[in-house]
């Protein structure tokens, strides 16, 4: 009797971690622009090109790397500097977990 209460239990809890994990995939997705305004280690703001400003937030861990793919530590980002992001969708949030400086 226990060990079928055990067994259904932890069947239960299973079935609930893959609903949830189907039902939370998020994708990744890129855009490219210029620094309109910028907060560092809390948002970004893009000209896109698209006519309105696309505002990101940052995630809790952020990889910067310069225009050749390199990692660097400390980035020198400032307003008009042109930056490719990788952003998740969270919500009505775009969270950056990466900044590419394009120049």
């Amino acid at each position: 009797m226990i060990k079928s209460l055990i067994g259904f239990v932890c069947a239960g809890a299973l079935w609930l971690a893959v609903a949830n994990g189907q039902v939370s995939t998020v994708t990744g997705s890129e855009s490219t622009g210029k620094i309109t305004d910028y907060t560092p280690d809390s948002a970004l703001v893009l000209d896109t090109g698209s006519g309105e400003p696309v505002h990101y937030k940052f995630a809790r861990k952020v990889t910067y790397v310069d225009k050749d793919g390199q990692t660097i530590q400390t980035p020198a980002l400032t307003k008009n500097l042109r930056v490719k992001v990788h952003y998740l969708k969270q919500g009505g949030d775009m969270i950056v977990d990466k900044v590419t400086l394009a120049e």
